[in-house]
């Protein structure tokens, strides 16, 4: 037992020194945190109370039973607090290079992606236009040569509309025939028009291409989509409109800067991102420094759970210490004579006579018996108590380090 009791004491000690290091630690990352929001002074003090009630509260819950409910309800808020702040100031850190970096890989699939749809639009209006051209110079050479082109019915819309628009234009006049007359001007004209349509469309074209080659994956997102907008703004919308016949077009959306925000501009930007990726769009660093933190705050009060019965003293070594004030002992002496008094049972346990107990031995005793250590039993008139295994070894354990007192008063008997 001595061995045991000599090993068990620096493990301990070695418990206790690392549940302050590592409310050191829960500290500042709690700290770290609150300093996104509050004032440093500020967060300075209130990580403070914050660690400080941790690791008091978490002793109190191992040294004590009364209001037991009370404490741990107080950890668990105390712990919220602490585990929500090193949270952020974790994420933070872990986030500081690689979060901007994702953020503008992503923009740069999302602007690839997007852009990759309106070449795929312009490739295939400019297609049409072209079409559109050759069509309306084979009118004009027509409308020169035989006439009549603008009664003829036409399946593509856009021609169909331009065959209308020269016929509605030349109704102020009566004669219709061959030659460079009103319909010939008027059929040159939408030809030029239309080439010019094509023209527009493929300069956009090229801006969108020019973007593509020159923009890259690590690119700030702000640049990223400043050019991207200035390709996109530039495309005649309408011209592609009118081109495609307004059907099977879907003008692609260019992509917001609130989704693709890479830089922070303020600490408490920092603070309201951390939290509101974590519950609404969570990843692995997110959930690592979620651990991370929880598992200090847990960690330490399971460490201070565990050493503080070993500073403080366990609720029996409390009630041998009352005890042996009673009778004005020391406790190693009162816990002597105490087991001096007690003889083997049938049964295998420790018993004591009450008849032979001190009034402190019999506080002891009564106390014992109303935690269930302790069982009065009756033999032959007489009331002995059974110890309960556990207390007994608690209590030879207790005299395997000699103190002072003890040493003393073996050293007088034998004078």
């Amino acid at each position: 037992m001595v061995q045991r009791t000599l090993v068990a004491r620096p493990i301990v000690i070695g418990l206790f020194i690392t549940s302050c290091l590592l409310s050191i630690v829960s500290w500042y990352t709690t700290e770290q945190g609150m300093s996104l929001y509050l004032a440093s002074w500020f967060a300075l003090l209130a990580s403070l109370g914050v660690q400080v009630s941790l690791v008091l509260v978490a002793w109190l819950i191992g040294i004590t039973t009364s209001k037991r409910p009370l404490l741990i309800a107080v950890y668990v808020v105390t712990a919220v607090i602490s585990i929500s702040f090193s949270y952020v100031s974790l994420f933070t850190w872990f986030s500081a290079n690689e979060r901007p970096q994702a953020i503008e890989r992503r923009l740069y699939d999302t602007l690839n992606e997007a852009a990759g749809k309106v070449e795929e639009t312009l490739g295939a209006s400019i297609g049409e236009g072209q079409k559109h051209v050759l069509a309306l110079e084979e009118m004009t050479e027509a409308e020169k040569a035989h006439g009549h082109i603008s009664r003829a019915q036409d399946a593509d819309p856009y021609l169909a509309r331009v065959r209308e628009a020269v016929a509605q234009e030349a109704t102020a006049y009566d004669r219709e025939g061959a030659g460079a007359g009103v319909r010939y001007t008027a059929f040159d004209r939408y030809r030029k028009i239309a080439a010019q349509s094509v023209e527009r469309l493929q300069s956009a074209q090229q801006r969108l291409m020019d973007f593509r080659r020159t923009f890259k994956p690590l690119d700030p997102t702000e640049k990223q989509l400043r050019e991207f907008r200035a390709a996109y703004d530039a495309i005649p919308w309408s011209d592609v409109e009118v081109t495609l016949h307004n059907m099977h077009f879907e003008r692609p959306l260019a992509p917001a800067y609130a989704d693709f925000v890479d830089r922070t501009a303020s600490s408490q930007e920092d603070l309201m991102i951390a939290f509101q990726e974590l519950f609404t769009a969570p990843t692995g660093r997110h959930i690592f420094a979620f651990t991370l933190a929880a598992f200090i705050d847990v960690i330490v009060f399971l460490l201070a759970f565990a050493s503080g019965p070993f500073f403080f003293g366990k609720p029996e070594q409390q009630w041998i210490a009352a005890a042996a004030n009673i009778e004005a002992l020391d406790d190693q002496i009162f816990v002597r004579d105490f087991l001096r008094k007690l003889t083997p049972s049938p049964r295998g346990l420790a018993k004591v006579e009450a008849g032979w107990l001190s009034s402190g031995e019999q506080q002891l005793c009564l106390l014992l018996a109303a935690k269930n250590l302790v069982i009065s039993v009756e033999e032959d008139g007489k009331l002995f108590y059974l110890l309960d295994q556990a207390i007994h070894e608690q209590l030879m354990e207790s005299l395997a380090t000699k103190g002072f007192p003890l040493r003393a008063s073996q050293a007088g008997n034998r004078l």
